[in-house]
């Protein structure tokens, strides 16, 4: 059945809805030194905790001056890089040098206390509530959106244009005019895959057969035609001008659109098809999940991955990168797994988890608050707001009568637009507005004009 961009967004009558540190073993000292006396007052090396000295080192002509100032900066500076709250605004001054021997804990200075124990289970709680909306405020129809978990058909660009796949074709839908164009129709094969490129000039369009290709939207032109799978490409992700692609052959490619060749590179550390792909936001780290229930993050500098996590039970597709926190990774589980784990990939090591019941289909942290989103499959169909790191739930959004299978970010990060089996595309403002120094919002969407 051929699709027109009309039939495909007509607007449906009203539908309701760290690293651990290591610790070098601390031990008493000498009988001398128990006893106090230490000659002419040599500070005990044994029994001074040299790992938090110079943090503790305090510059006496400016303690009383600049002391409240520096206080808070280290702890607003520690609760953006660790997400823990603050809770020490005033600091007890503490001496350098011990004079007395004494046995200390590794973990006396508090700070140094791991924010989130590891490979532990988080208990679902229920934060205090905010508002959410109880309905989507747009919804639109998406014929022929396929329901297979493998898929990636959605994706939002920086210059507000929503691209999606609908069988053999693909949409853009452009959120300042509410306008619907078809961008191509493919002849021979069917859409797998979308996503545009950092800044929103290309789009590129990953295919059943194992082609990509390269599409300019303004001109409404193909660019480039890349070869390099021979399944379908289902996963994709821009670092840059480098274009990776993972697809159901169980490789990744890395493309340079600047090069020659339609690949620079293959990645090879998957035993079955790759269906989630996600680049780290220094462009450092590119994390991939595949249907063998692993996760691989691989460096720029080496063909084998970094490190390989196996904690998971099912295909893991969804994969998301904290723009809040250096090396912090979230993968979500499918039916036989249902968990969000997380992970410190500057170690290698596993953080926490949280059981949430159903199938886990995509993950997205929000730009402008430490959050999280989610949603799921079987059974609940449902999309879920976390606060991280406690991973209370901050509310649930319901609506979609089928899996929850596809998921994207405005350009202002307030709004998610979720894709369903259902054939529906339903926008939800979900996340408060990023606000610059005079408190006002950088980004102005009015979603009330949308038609």
């Amino acid at each position: 059945m051929q699709v027109t961009p009309k039939k495909s967004f007509d607007t449906p009558q009203a539908r309701s809805p760290i690293a651990h540190l290591t610790h070098s073993s601390y031990s008493p000292g000498s009988a001398a030194e128990e006893s106090g006396s230490c000659g002419r007052f040599i500070p005990s090396r044994l029994s001074s905790n040299l790992i938090n000295a110079f943090d503790r080192a305090e510059d006496l002509e400016t303690a009383s001056s600049e002391g409240d100032c520096n206080s808070t900066f280290s702890n607003l500076l520690h609760h953006q890089l660790f997400g823990c709250d603050i809770t020490n605004t005033s600091p007890q001054p503490k001496s350098v040098y011990r004079y007395k021997g004494q046995q200390l804990s590794p973990w006396t200075n508090k700070e140094n206390v791991p924010l989130i124990p590891c490979a532990s289970e988080l208990q679902t709680q229920t934060c205090e509530p905010r508002a959410l909306p109880k309905a989507p405020h747009k919804v639109l129809d998406a014929p022929q959106l396929p329901d297979d978990f493998y898929l990636n058909l959605m994706d939002w660009s920086s210059r507000d244009v929503l691209a999606v796949g609908l069988g053999s074709a693909v949409y853009l839908w452009s959120a300042a005019t509410s306008s619907v164009s078809c961008l191509v129709d493919l002849p021979s094969a069917s859409v797998s895959s979308v996503s545009w490129t950092c800044g929103g000039d290309l789009l590129a369009v990953g295919e059943s057969s194992g082609k990509v290709q390269l599409f300019d939207p303004e001109q409404g032109c193909l660019v480039r035609q890349l070869d390099g799978h021979k399944g379908r490409v289902g996963a994709m992700a821009w670092s840059e001008a480098l274009l990776s692609t993972g697809s159901k052959d169980r490789l990744i490619c890395h493309r340079d659109v600047r090069a020659r060749e339609d690949c620079i590179a293959k990645l090879a550390g998957h035993k079955q098809e790759v269906c989630g792909l996600k680049w780290s936001p220094d462009s450092q780290q590119l994390a991939s999940g595949g249907n063998d229930n692993k996760v691989n993050v691989w460096s720029l500098h080496s063909p084998a991955p970094l490190w390989r996590f196996e904690e998971h039970s099912a295909a893991v597709k969804a994969i998301a990168w904290s723009p809040h926190q250096f090396g912090l990774l979230a993968s979500g589980g499918g039916t036989a797994d249902r968990c969000i784990r997380f992970w410190n990939t500057l170690s290698g090591l596993p953080l926490s988890h949280v059981d949430t019941g159903s199938q886990v289909c995509n993950l997205a942290f929000s730009r402008n608050s430490n959050e999280l989103a989610s949603t799921h499959g079987y059974s609940l169909n449902q999309v879920v707001v976390w606060k991280y790191p406690s991973m209370a739930k901050v509310g649930e959004l319901m609506g979609h009568t089928s899996r929850v299978l596809y998921l994207s970010m405005s350009a202002d990060g307030q709004t998610l637009v979720t894709g369903a089996g259902d054939e529906t595309l339903r926008f939800w403002k979900v996340f408060p507005a990023r606000e610059d120094a005079q408190g006002r919002s950088k980004f102005a969407i009015n979603f009330g004009e949308m038609r």
